[in-house]
């Protein structure tokens, strides 16, 4: 069966915000939420179909392959034919933000129990926190596109405990708190009756057991400090200022919880020569009046190397050449930005007494002074005969 589309899934235009797919999968997720719609599989299916449909849209770079690819750009298709390879419990911890929450149901606090419907007994799923790192491009790492790899110093889990925290098995004890479900419930006594709500266990942190010996290498974090080089694929004509993130390829979260994100910061490296204006390259040529004025063939750098341009004979200061498809590809794109060439006249500030003398001569020539809409040819065919 055909996956539906993403942006219809949501009920959004592909030209909308952040903030209006956030806005949208809310609608979608209170709609269909199981506690809601408790044993109505298609609700369920919809929720998660919502939730794989947010997942890519609020991703700006896998929303940028899905609005280039369709659903083959998203490699797996998100959670699978209708969100069905991730759990309740996953989609809650990953969009719970969403909600304004701390990662469980937005229901739980008016159906009661609902976390225990999703089968997690009101245990909660950790998140690793993102890391974030700039990475510094060449104009013509930009313009190829690039792969770097870099260190990352970041929490990873503890080989000594696997990520438990604990001594050993046996350190592990049921939480008296909440019996080990991970959640506590108050009831309330209101006008309008008696009111229950659920939280996260305050002693277990919603884990539904205590250790009772930690771990001695990471004293019950369950994580440490460690090192990662990271192989980023950085596509062409990326610009100064954008993010790219990589998925979990941030901080760990312990106990097989969910790692954080690596956002990655694009800084330009300025070019010696070479100027970026959007996805055209500037360049500055500096001609001599001889070459303007009789006519030449320069070399010029660019993005791929040098190029041999040609100066017509009477070339005007200001004047501006273009070579077509020599600039930054735009992302994810076949589009190519163009090389613009300035051209401006170079004046020598010292001569020798020939060159002053020659200039002399002809300076009280009428050519040499502005006669717009005048045919110039005399004026090249003087000049040659001077400097031949």
């Amino acid at each position: 069966m055909a996956k539906r589309d993403y942006y219809d899934i949501l009920g959004v235009q592909r030209s909308a915000s952040a903030e209006e797919i956030k806005k949208a999968y809310r609608k979608m997720a209170i709609k269909y939420h199981p506690d809601k719609n408790p044993g109505d599989k298609q609700s369920e299916e919809n929720f998660k179909e919502a939730a794989e449909a947010y997942e890519i849209l609020s991703n700006a770079e896998k929303k940028q392959r899905y609005d280039q690819f369709g659903h083959a750009g998203t490699g797996a298709g998100g959670y699978g034919g209708g969100g069905g390879g991730m759990n309740m419990e996953d989609i809650f911890s990953q969009f719970g933000d969403v909600f304004g929450g701390g990662g469980g149901s937005p229901f739980d606090s008016f159906f009661g129990g609902g976390s225990q419907q999703r089968g997690g007994g009101g245990r909660r799923t950790a998140r690793g926190s993102n890391l974030r790192i700039k990475v510094k491009l060449t104009l013509e790492d930009i313009a190829k596109g690039a792969e770097k790899k870099v260190k990352v110093n970041k929490q990873i889990i503890c080989n000594t405990c696997d990520g438990s925290g604990a001594k050993d098995k046996s350190s592990f004890h049921t939480c008296k708190t909440c019996g080990g479900t991970g959640a506590v419930r108050r009831v309330t006594n209101t006008i309008l009756g008696q009111m229950q709500t659920t939280s996260t266990c305050p002693t277990c942190n919603g884990d539904g057991s205590e250790i009772t010996a930690k771990c001695n290498v990471c004293h019950g974090d369950g994580l440490v400090r460690g090192e990662e080089t990271i192989t980023i694929n950085i596509p062409a004509g990326v610009s100064e200022g954008m993010q790219l993130s990589m998925s979990g390829k941030g901080n760990a979260a312990p106990r097989g919880g969910v790692p954080g994100d690596l956002i990655i910061l694009i800084e330009e490296i300025p070019h010696e020569t070479l100027k970026r204006e959007g996805n055209n390259i500037i360049y500055d040529l500096h001609l001599s009046f001889i070459d303007a004025v009789l006519g030449s063939s320069v070399e010029v750098p660019t993005i791929d190397g040098k190029a041999k341009i040609k100066i017509e004979p009477g070339t005007q200061g200001g004047k501006i050449l273009r070579l077509k498809s020599k600039g930054i590809p735009e992302v994810n794109s076949y589009h190519r930005g163009d090389q613009l060439i300035y051209l401006n006249i170079w004046t020598p500030k010292t001569l020798s007494k020939d060159e002053r003398d020659l200039l002399e001569k002809l300076q009280n020539s009428p050519n040499f002074k502005p006669q717009p809409g005048k045919n110039e040819k005399s004026f090249f065919d003087k000049m040659r005969e001077y400097f031949e």
